[in-house]
């Protein structure tokens, strides 16, 4: 069968290797779509520490059932379309003693730090499957994705009663406006420096947006929280201005959730840590929980799908597709191949 593999920073090829044989437990999964993540592109230009080359990518998966084996519940069957979750635990480390099991120390998620989905077949274990008779192929492919944001909003702890304000609206960001205001009713404000990608925001769910370039995001967030700030931010950008941004312009006793790395260190008035009591939070993968809630807004029909896969590439053209993204990131809010 064919895969396509990263060979080097730059460089892409296909490759073939031998088909996968399920074992006892698993199910082959014939991989019909998949979607380019963040991790991806990183890795194609090389930025990313957790690969090694060649790779295969892929971690945002639409496939259908080919095969199930001993030991598969009978509701998994032959034919059905599923999504896979692409982390692995180790159920021994910290994290997965007290059950966030998403943050595994030795966690190795598919396309980073083991062979991803961009392949004609794949073999997972029936416990990783996350389906949905009412969904579509390209909206199991997108439950991944959109599942980082959603756990963002569950690490927040955000209400109906809320004021979230999300800082980017590139597909993370988009799971996590779409969390906190279709999932959990909350009063959403996304912020970013492109009008089309704010326009995206508010389809997905945002009742408000700030273009942080061309307005004063302070003076903006005060006049629309009655001068006292989000009761939650989250972070997913990944620059030192926005991290930052989400210390200045939460409210006292707040709640802060970083998903984006910041590439450089970051220098923080700590004084607003202790002054604000916050709550400041990281975000790591998603649990099944997160999944189940992505499949329900999904189910409901207010995600704004189209709208949010850029484009779709032929099988053929995933070498080509990765390229582009990565000439000219900027347009691009979802990449879908067609396996």
């Amino acid at each position: 069968m064919k895969a396509l593999a990263i060979t080097a920073p730059g460089k892409t090829e296909f490759i073939d290797q031998p088909r996968p044989t399920p074992r006892a437990g698993e199910v082959l999964l014939q991989i019909k779509r998949v979607g380019y993540c963040g991790s991806d592109l990183n890795t194609f230009r090389g930025f990313n520490p957790l690969v090694s080359y060649p790779r295969i990518p892929g971690h945002e998966l639409g496939a259908v059932i080919a095969e199930v084996t001993a030991g598969v519940p009978a509701e998994f069957q032959v034919g059905q379309i599923t999504t896979v979750v692409p982390y692995t635990t180790c159920g021994t480390c910290p994290s997965c003693r007290s059950g966030r099991v998403n943050a595994c120390r030795s966690n190795q998620t598919l396309g980073v730090q083991r062979d991803g989905g961009l392949t004609e077949f794949l073999c997972t274990p029936w416990e990783k499957l996350v389906r949905s008779d009412k969904l579509s192929l390209r909206e199991h492919t997108l439950v991944e994705p959109l599942s980082v944001g959603f756990h963002a909003v569950d690490r927040g702890q955000v209400a109906a009663t809320d004021t979230v304000l999300v800082f980017g609206c590139g597909m993370i960001g988009l799971g996590a406006i779409s969390g906190a205001a279709l999932l959990r009713g909350a009063r959403v404000i996304a912020v970013d420096v492109d009008d089309a990608k704010l326009a995206l925001a508010r389809k997905a769910g945002a009742a408000l947006t700030i273009n942080s370039k061309t307005e004063n995001l302070h003076e903006r967030v005060q006049a629309l929280t009655n001068g006292d700030g989000p009761a939650v931010v989250i972070e997913a950008v990944g620059l030192p201005a926005t991290f930052r941004a989400a210390v200045d312009e939460v409210a006292f006793a707040g709640r802060v959730v970083y998903i984006g790395y910041a590439k450089e260190p970051v220098s923080y008035e700590t004084k607003y840590f202790v002054m604000k009591e916050l709550d400041i939070r990281g975000s790591r993968n998603a649990t099944r929980q997160d999944f189940a809630d992505v499949v329900r807004v999904l189910e409901s029909g207010r995600y704004p799908v189209d709208e949010t896969i850029t484009r779709t590439d032929p099988w053929t053209n995933a070498g080509v597709a990765l390229a582009a993204w990565s000439a000219d990131p900027s347009r691009v809010t979802k990449i879908h191949i067609e396996v």
